[in-house]
């Protein structure tokens, strides 16, 4: 999963940062601005986490605020954090923001694919729709990270689905 996050401190002004998150057998691969980052997190109290990131370790306390942004803070520093919408990313910076090179597209959550919207070997635009997933009696539409050709699709309707499982390729 793609996210893009702007962060924001006094010292250090604003900055978007592009993070990926990939499930794999040992946890979770994440990538920061493109580049492999090693991280392992644990909860260690409420809205407290420990976070060991290439090799150093945070201890960061998280505050959740009314307009939906974070409020961060690891010893005397402290960030704002907001993640955004990855649906909006469309109509920013002179056009369609999207992946680059092959891409699988990832359950975000574990749910029952409801509806396939399309089949190996048609084309699509980066932001439409490729299936239909129901978690908690909601209906979330996933889609294409890129402009291509749906290369694989591994999802059938009625199949429940794991948080991290690949349900496509995209080419």
């Amino acid at each position: 999963m793609r996210y893009e996050v702007r962060i924001a401190s006094s010292s250090s002004g604003e900055k978007t940062r592009v993070i990926e998150l990939e499930r794999n057998a040992s946890g979770w691969r994440v990538t920061l601005d493109g580049r492999p980052v090693a991280v392992d997190a644990a909860e260690i109290a409420p809205n407290t986490l420990s976070i060991l990131l290439d090799g150093q370790s945070f201890e960061i306390s998280v505050t959740p605020s009314p307009d939906g942004k974070l409020k961060l803070q690891t010893g005397t520093r402290e960030f704002t954090a907001e993640v955004i919408d990855p649906r909006a990313w469309s109509g920013r910076r002179h056009g369609i923001v999207e992946a680059e090179g092959r891409q699988q597209v990832i359950a975000p959550m574990p749910g029952k694919v409801v509806r396939l919207l399309v089949k190996a070997g048609e084309h699509v635009q980066a932001g439409q729709g490729l299936l239909v997933v129901e978690a908690m009696k909601m209906q979330n539409e996933i889609r294409s990270p890129k402009s291509g050709t749906v290369e694989r699709v591994l999802a059938k309707e009625g199949q429940p689905v794991n948080a991290g499982e690949i349900l496509a390729w995209v080419n």
